[in-house]
Parts: C-alpha cells; structure tokens; sequence
C-alpha cells in the first residue's frame, strides 16, 4: 500500500510542525536523539474492549454512537446505559490465564523493535496496573486475573521487555470515563455523555480540582513504583486548557522529572512544551517533518483486538518502515493482544520475516537520519555519517531489481555498495545509474550504499 493509499483510508490530524517546542531540558533532548535513532516501537491496546472485539473505549460516549457502533453487531440493540453497565462489568471476567509477556518480548527484539508502548489506561478508566487510585483495574479483587502472579499486567510487560533491551514507553490515557471526578452522575439528561467531562469545569471547579489530583497520582505512580520509563504517552487531546480541561500537565511533569529526569512526554495534538514528539496515528506524513514524530499504525485492521482479523504482510511494514524513516520519523507498530493474553498466531510469522529483513539491513534504518530527496518514485533515503543508504521499494507483485536503477544521489559518488560488493555505476550531475548483473536474493526490499 502507497502512502497515499494509506492516507486515502485513515485520515487523522497532528500537530503542526512549524508549532513545535524544543524542550529545554538537556536529558530530555538527549532521550529524544536516542528515541528517533530506536526507529521501530512495538504497541499494544489490551483491555477491557478486548473481550468484546469492539474499537477501544469508544462505544462508551453516547455522542460518538454514530461511528463506534458497529451496525448490525450483537449490542446495536441496547441503549447507551445498558451498554455501559455491562461494559463495567467486564471487570469480573477479564481473565487472560495465557498471557506471556516473555514470549512477546522475546517475538518483538527478533523482529528488531527496539521500545514498547503499552496501554497502561485507555479512556475506559481501566488499569492495567495495581494502582492505589481505584478500583477498576486489573488487580482489583473482583477481577479473576488478580489471583495470579502475573496480575499486574504493566509491571510484567516492562519487566519482560526490558529484560529483552528494549525501553518502555507507557500510553496513558488523560480522560478517564469511568472516574466520578470525570462523568459523575446527574450532570447530564438522561446520562447522556460525551468524550468530554459530564460537567462545567468552570462552574464545578471542586470536582475537576479533584479529577486532576487522581490523574497527577496516577502519573506519578507509574514514573515512582514502574521502573525505567523513557515517557508518557498521552492520549485524548480533548483534555487540553482550551476546552477548560486544564490538568496542569507542566507542573506534573516537573515533579515526575524529579524522579525520571530524562523523561519525555508526548502529549498529542495538544502541541506546546508537552508534546516533546509529533504523533501521526494511522497516518503517514507525506513530507520529511524535521523535528521528532512517530507515527502509530496497526498491523492488523484495528488498535483493539478483532476475531478473525487480518493482517498487513511483511513487504507492507517494511515499506511503511522504510517512508516513515526516510522522512525523519518512527514507526509504532500496533498488536492487539486477544482476551486470553495470547497474540494470534498469524502475527509471529510476519514480524519474523520482518527481523529477517531488519537483521541484514538495519544498519539502514537504526540511527539514521533522512538524506535528501527523502523519497524518490521506489526509493527511500536515509544517511549515516558520510554513507547514503538507498532503499528501493519494489511494486506490491514484485520481489525484484530491475537491470538498471537511477539513484539520486546529490553529491560525487566514490562506489556504490549492494550485498557486500562494489556494483558498477555511472553518474550523470546527482543521478547515479547502477548496474545490477550480479546474482542476488529476492527481498522485499533492497538497500544500496552510496559512499
């Protein structure tokens, strides 16, 4: 699938490049240096929603009916109010007796992954670790998971993938549904909700006050009791001082760079000195972006989990892979685990082709930066120090070089290096034709170095 393809079908907004705010502190530049030379971040949505098959939290506010409701599903029949009572009560079968995040850890480092990114909370209000702020989580004794060892679901996944030398990325989500500081009761006819608070923050300051110590506390509990966190991941921009949804998000960050002080915080579409990295999800930039961004795509059809999913090839990711570097960004990369904790099996061969690929030709990809032209027809550009990398891109029914192939280079080309051996090559101002008469492996895609 082409950029435009992929555009063509998933249309979200980010920020605004020209808006963007260096950080001023000096460990979060250095993290944000090491955060775009990581590349490739594996994702994962897991929760409730999961065992329902259903897009996330978001069948939960009555206003976003019209587009979270799948027609003609098994719930199309209830009312807003009986779908959210039986959605809370979800809590007393969550049971994934087979989760096992070393499996994961170990399936995400051979596919070359280098951090995750885990739903800690999605909009739900659900915790996927025991926090002392609720009772809706995971550990809660209602829970049948909460007996097992494994119950603290965060702590485990990080634990694992540490283990495995990737960093940890926490997404957390700053409207909580499920809060009474967020939709208490009464403040809406009928309880009609939107993604937004039940009520005026300005008329009812006590309980926003109170809503925005919960989301401090929890913050903070994740950066004090969870280990080395590289940053906070914030979703649900409508949370923002502009819509009189203010939760000082400054000051929170100053006290959990007290504790992390390297880390980085990316609170999306909001903009501002808090989105330390711009996030395109679903979505590739059509244009090299010169300051940090990651764009989050899923690899099967939906963030959340989905019966009989289906899934994006390995040729696919690797292109995605190849566009979004050369434009100076990261790729996150979603799975949805099912309710039981196992990922479908259909997933481990496709980031196992994907380690292949990256095994032989990260040194393309890790640590680079963009190299103009950027993207070129079937080529994508990424630079190391004084070496270009040139990554063709064949068609979607081809696995092949041509006998020629035209590279723009931009400057005066010494030799040009494909599979451990020199290829012989003409240069005509910044165009470099190669030759290709040596006998090579068919890939899904192939990277010449210009020196």
């Amino acid at each position: 699938m082409s950029t435009t393809e992929f555009n063509e079908k998933y249309n979200h907004t980010y920020s605004e490049e020209r808006k963007y705010v260096t950080p001023k502190q000096p460990e979060v530049q250095k993290s944000l240096e090491s955060f775009r030379d990581r590349k490739f971040g594996i994702m994962f949505h897991w929760g409730l929603y999961s065992q329902l098959g259903i897009v996330e939290s978001w069948m939960l506010p009555d206003k976003d009916r019209d587009w979270a409701w799948e027609k003609n599903s098994k719930y199309d029949k209830m009312t807003c109010n009986e779908f959210k009572d039986m959605y809370w009560n979800l809590k007393t079968t969550f049971n994934p007796v087979n989760f096992n995040p070393q499996k994961w850890a170990k399936a995400a480092k051979d596919a070359g992954f280098k951090y995750v990114l885990f739903t800690t909370k999605h909009h739900d209000g659900f915790c996927m670790w025991d926090t002392k702020y609720t009772d809706f989580k995971i550990t809660s004794s209602d829970c049948p998971f909460s007996k097992d060892e494994r119950a603290d679901i965060v702590k485990n996944v990080f634990d694992a993938f540490r283990a495995e030398g990737l960093k940890a990325h926490a997404y957390f989500s700053k409207p909580d549904w499920h809060s009474e500081f967020y939709w208490p009761k009464g403040f809406k006819k009928n309880e009609y909700m939107t993604r937004n608070t039940s009520y005026n923050t300005y008329i009812h300051p006590k309980i926003w006050k109170q809503f925005c110590e919960y989301t401090k506390n929890q913050m903070l509990e994740l950066v004090k009791n969870y280990g080395r966190i590289e940053c906070l991941w914030l979703d649900g921009g409508q949370v923002r001082p502009c819509k009189g949804m203010n939760i000082h998000l400054s000051k929170i960050m100053e006290e959990a760079r007290k504790i992390q002080p390297w880390l980085m915080v990316a609170d999306r579409t909001v903009g501002g000195k808090n989105e330390n990295f711009i996030t395109p999800e679903q979505t590739i930039p059509k244009h090299e972006i010169k300051v940090p961004w990651e764009s989050c795509l899923t690899l099967g059809t939906a963030f959340s989990y989905r019966v009989n999913d289906t899934f994006k090839d390995a040729k696919t990711i690797i292109h995605i892979l190849c566009d979004i570097v050369a434009k100076g960004g990261n790729l996150a990369l979603n799975i949805a685990p099912a309710p039981d904790g196992t990922l479908p099996d259909e997933v481990y061969p496709i980031l196992a082709d994907i380690g292949v690929w990256l095994n032989k030709n990260g040194f393309a990809i890790y640590e680079t930066r963009p190299a103009a032209p950027f993207r070129n027809e079937d080529v994508a550009y990424t630079k190391k120090g004084n070496e270009i990398y040139a990554i063709y891109l064949p068609k979607d029914k081809e696995n092949t070089l041509p006998k020629e192939l035209k590279l723009n280079s931009g400057l005066k080309v010494n030799e040009v290096i494909f599979n451990n051996e020199k290829v012989k090559f003409t240069q005509d101002g910044s165009i470099v034709t190669v030759k290709i008469d040596m006998p090579y492996k068919k890939e899904p895609a192939y990277v010449f170095t210009i020196k």
